[in-house]
C-alpha cells in the first residue's frame, strides 16, 4: 500500500506532459487561473462552491479524451489476459469492450454505439465506469478532462459550452449547462473472457498509437488497499472502509464483500450477482495481475424477463460523498 505521498508523486510522473502550473486558492469568485485557461465558460453559473474542485495535477485535457476510437474483432485482439477488466457495452446488437488498460490512461471515449453517440468513462480515483448518451437538448456533446476533480472524482466538460460535468452524477455543476444531467445507459464492468462470451461477434478498442501510454499498467499501485482517498477531505461513510467496494443502485449500495458471500441478492425488481475471474485495476502494477475481485451484473425484471441495469460498482467514500442519504447494506 503506498503512502499517500508516494501516491501523489507517482501520479504527477505519469500523467503530466506539461509542467504542472501551481493553481492559487480556490475562492468565490473563481481563481483568477481559470478564467485565462477557460475562455468559454460561464463562471457565473455553478451549482457547487468552486472551492469543491481542487485541481488534480494535470491540466485541460492533460489526460487526453480518445476522439476517434479504433476497434478489431475480437480475433484480432492483441493479447489480453481473460481476467482484464473492460467496459462492455452493448447497444441494438452493436457490442463494444473499452479495456480498462486504455480508459485508466484516457478516462473517456467519445464514441458512438449502435448509432447512439455515447461518452464511455472512467475515474480511476472513484472505480467509475458510466457510460452516458452524450447527447444534450438534441445536440450530441464531445467531452475532454477539465483536469480538476470533486470529491475526487473526474470533472469532465463539453467542448461545445466548456460546460463542466461531475462523472459520477452526470450533471454540469459549473457553466451554461449548469443543473443539466446525462443520461446514463446499462453497461457492465466485467473481465474480458466474460465480455467475449456474451458478444463473441463484438469488437474491443485499441489504441491509436500503442506507444503513447504505457498500456496495461496500474499507475494508482495498491490504492483500492490504501487507507484514504486520494485529494478527499469530506465525510468518511461509518462502518465500513473507505475505499470498500460497493455496487450502487440509485440511492442504495450493497458493499461487495456481502454480494461475494451470498453470490446473488434479489431486491425488488433488481437481481445484483457476483462471479470470480475479474482483476482490480487499482491493485498489481500490471492489471491482468491485479487480485480477483470478480463480476457484478445487475439487471431488472421486465415484461420480457431480465435486462441490464444502470449500476456502478465504486467505492463506499464516493457513495458516501455524493448520495449522502443513501443507504449501504454491509457485509454481516
Amino acid at each position: 500500500m503506498l503512502a499517500r505521498r508516494t501516491l501523489v508523486l507517482l501520479f504527477l510522473s505519469f500523467f503530466l506532459v506539461v509542467p504542472l502550473r501551481v493553481a492559487p486558492a480556490i475562492a468565490d469568485p473563481p481563481p483568477r487561473s481559470w478564467t485565462f485557461e477557460w475562455t468559454r465558460t460561464d463562471f457565473t453559473r455553478t451549482s457547487v462552491p468552486f472551492a469543491e474542485i481542487p485541481s488534480g495535477g494535470p491540466p485541460k485535457d492533460g489526460i487526453p479524451s480518445i476522439d476517434a476510437p479504433r476497434f478489431v474483432a475480437i480475433a484480432d485482439a492483441p493479447a489480453l489476459a481473460d481476467n482484464e477488466p473492460v467496459i462492455g457495452f452493448i447497444n441494438g446488437g452493436d457490442a463494444r469492450a473499452y479495456p480498462l488498460r486504455i480508459l485508466t490512461w484516457h478516462e473517456i471515449v467519445n464514441d458512438v454505439g449502435g448509432g447512439r453517440p455515447v461518452a464511455v468513462t472512467y475515474c480511476p480515483l472513484c472505480n467509475a465506469a458510466i457510460v452516458f448518451d452524450r447527447s444534450v437538448d438534441g445536440r450530441t456533446r464531445s467531452f475532454g478532462t477539465t483536469g480538476k476533480l470533486r470529491k475526487s472524482d473526474l470533472v469532465m466538460y463539453d467542448r461545445e459550452t466548456e460546460s463542466w460535468w461531475q462523472q459520477f452524477s452526470g450533471e454540469a455543476i459549473v457553466g451554461a449547462e449548469t443543473g443539466k444531467r446525462l443520461v446514463a445507459l446499462p453497461a457492465r464492468l466485467e473481465s474480458w473472457a466474460r465480455f467475449k462470451a456474451r458478444a463473441p461477434e463484438g469488437k474491443v478498442l485499441v489504441p491509436n498509437d500503442p506507444d503513447a501510454r504505457p498500456y496495461g499498467t496500474n499507475p494508482y499501485v495498491g490504492y483500492d488497499s490504501a487507507a484514504a482517498p486520494f485529494l478527499y477531505d469530506g465525510a468518511m461513510p461509518a462502518g465500513i472502509a473507505p475505499l470498500a467496494y460497493v455496487v450502487v443502485v440509485g440511492k442504495e449500495a450493497w458493499a461487495l464483500e456481502l454480494l461475494r458471500k451470498r453470490g446473488r441478492i434479489e431486491t425488488g425488481a433488481r437481481v445484483i450477482e457476483w462471479q470470480p475471474g475479474k482483476s482490480s485495476a487499482l491493485d498489481a502494477h500490471r492489471i491482468a495481475e491485479g487480485r480477483d475481485i470478480g463480476n457484478v451484473v445487475v439487471r431488472r425484471r421486465t415484461a420480457d424477463g431480465l435486462a441490464d441495469a444502470v449500476h456502478d460498482v465504486t467505492f463506499a467514500f464516493v457513495f458516501h460523498a455524493f448520495v449522502p442519504d443513501g443507504t449501504i447494506h454491509r457485509a454481516e
